[in-house]
């Protein structure tokens, strides 16, 4: 096998053979390939197999020598005399002997993909890629992806919007940093979901902002708490993220009402707001109140994660501050994930696919119920979204459950993750969209085990 050993040698390049010879060798014991006591050719017999006169091969041996990497044994031959230790394998943080990627994983807030429809998705990539490539893109979006995002928002989200009052973003995340930055200044404070989705929060701590956790009751974001003095307040009204509340109509009011006369906006994450189970939908926030109010929408959630693109509405001098931001940074969203999205609701394609969703959800989700009911465990959360949560007495119950479940292969999320501060409310949250219904079947008794 050493007789093999790559040395690849260029006789155009200014590095002399020998150095190349040296280079190679060096090589070859700090990626592994070679390894301490292994004996390397003789001077002649790499020279003759490279090519090269003698002299070559002994001036890089006489270099690695000076620098301690080989050492001659009289009567012997050469030996490599040492090597770095090879890498310990990666493994997730307290992934023990299972690496994260072959788990079952029952986190929350991916698509569910397995509805979306083979052929409809390869006739819009395919129409997305017979346009012409562009020049120059449009920082408010592709006029024909803010059209489609109007339709889609006033047929399945009751919301009159104009197009110019869409603005195409790359998510939701990325809609919310772009409002902090174009809006807000570094110290300002905004008020936000305790728990809630913590990259968002992650999104306002970037651009210098402050957040300010606001508890959560079984009606969502408490009003009468938000604290004095801030900017902005951020909330998931249609199914709060993690616990699955939906706010009611009389707190949608009332946090209407406080943000006009304390004169705040109100950032309103609709993230899978399509996916209702029960009932109809509550009128959005932006559709109540569009002049107080940004609405945040993503396809990551009611479609693919692939796209990468979603939508913000607000008023104008909203909508004016976010595009002077992208004018002074250079930013915009991808062209791409909005020419395939806009194709592939062109011809009913994503009215199709948010029908299919409501036949294929529903019965995962149930599944999960049922698992979890038979174990005697409470699950919370509307007959919506993606996810439910088993709440736990405390932070010692929530730790063990989610140490025992991915012991046996099962990844859950623990509330305390989705906490700003000091965590105050314990459980899992279980996604039941992204895993197949047998991949369900298998992980579901697991973490209900474990759970109980």
């Amino acid at each position: 096998m050493l007789d093999e050993l790559p040395i690849p040698l260029d006789r155009s390049a200014p590095e002399p053979l020998s150095v190349q010879v040296a280079d190679a060798l060096r090589a070859a014991a700090t990626g592994g390939v070679l390894r301490v006591s292994d004996r390397l050719p003789s001077s002649r017999a790499l020279a003759q197999r490279l090519g090269v006169s003698r002299a070559v091969v002994s001036t890089a041996y006489d270099q690695l020598h000076a620098e301690g990497w080989i050492a001659g044994r009289r009567g012997s031959g050469t030996y490599l005399r040492t090597a770095p230790a090879a890498a310990p394998p990666r493994t997730a943080p307290g992934a023990g002997a299972v690496p994260e990627t072959g788990l079952l994983d029952l986190r929350p807030g991916a698509p569910c993909t397995d509805a979306v429809d083979p052929a409809a998705w390869r006739r819009a990539w395919r129409a997305a890629g017979d346009l012409p490539a562009a020049a120059r893109k449009d920082r408010a979006g592709e006029p024909e992806f803010r059209v489609t995002v109007a339709e889609h928002l006033l047929r399945h989200r009751g919301l009159v919007a104009e197009p110019a009052s869409v603005l195409a973003t790359a998510g939701t995340s990325a809609a919310v940093a772009e409002l902090a930055a174009a809006l807000l200044r570094p110290g300002d404070t905004v008020a936000f979901e305790d728990p809630g989705y913590q990259r968002a929060v992650g999104a306002f701590r970037a651009a210098g902002v402050r957040v300010l956790p606001v508890p959560v009751d079984d009606d969502g974001l408490r009003v009468d708490l938000i604290p004095p003095g801030v900017r902005a307040v951020y909330c998931t009204p249609a199914h709060q993220f993690p616990l699955g509340a939906r706010m009611p109509a009389a707190r949608r009011v009332a946090l209407i009402e406080y943000a006009r006369a304390a004169g705040v906006f109100v950032i309103e994450d609709d993230y899978d707001g399509e996916l209702r189970y029960d009932t109809a939908p509550l009128p959005l926030l932006a559709a109540m109140a569009p002049d107080v109010v940004v609405h945040l929408g993503t396809t990551s959630k009611i479609l693919t994660t692939t796209l990468g693109v979603g939508w913000l509405v607000a008023r104008p001098d909203i909508t004016d501050a976010v595009l002077a931001h992208r004018a002074d940074t250079g930013t915009g969203p991808s062209l791409s994930g909005q020419r395939v999205l806009s194709e592939f609701a062109r011809h009913g394609d994503l009215a199709r696919h948010l029908r299919r969703l409501r036949r294929v959800v529903p019965p995962r989700r149930a599944l999960v119920v049922d698992a979890l009911v038979a174990r005697g465990l409470p699950v919370l959360g509307d007959d919506a979204g993606s996810h439910v949560v088993v709440q736990l007495p405390d932070a010692a119950a929530e730790r063990t459950a989610v140490a025992a479940a991915h012991e046996r292969g099962v990844l859950v999320n623990g509330l305390a993750d989705n906490h700003l501060g000091e965590p105050h409310r314990f459980g899992v949250a279980i996604g039941y969209t992204a895993p197949s219904t047998a991949e369900l079947a298998t992980a579901v008794p697991i973490a209900a085990d474990c759970l109980a």
